[in-house]
């Protein structure tokens, strides 16, 4: 299974309580951290879901 490097890029400051739990779902906490997922389709929703607050990588 392919696996994602997503990298938390933006402060979760004014934005909306669903989005702020979905950047803790993911395990991102702090700007700058990264963490990485297997690319399923529920990993990919929640990715989506707040991509503009995140930077995603591809790996192999």
């Amino acid at each position: 299974m392919a696996k994602i490097k997503v990298k938390k890029v933006k402060s979760a400051i004014n934005r909306t309580k669903r989005q702020k739990l979905t950047l803790e779902a993911l395990g991102l906490k702090k700007i700058g951290q990264v963490v990485e997922h297997d690319a399923t389709p529920n990993i990919l929703g929640m990715v989506a879901k707040v991509s503009h607050l995140v930077s995603v990588e591809e790996t192999k």
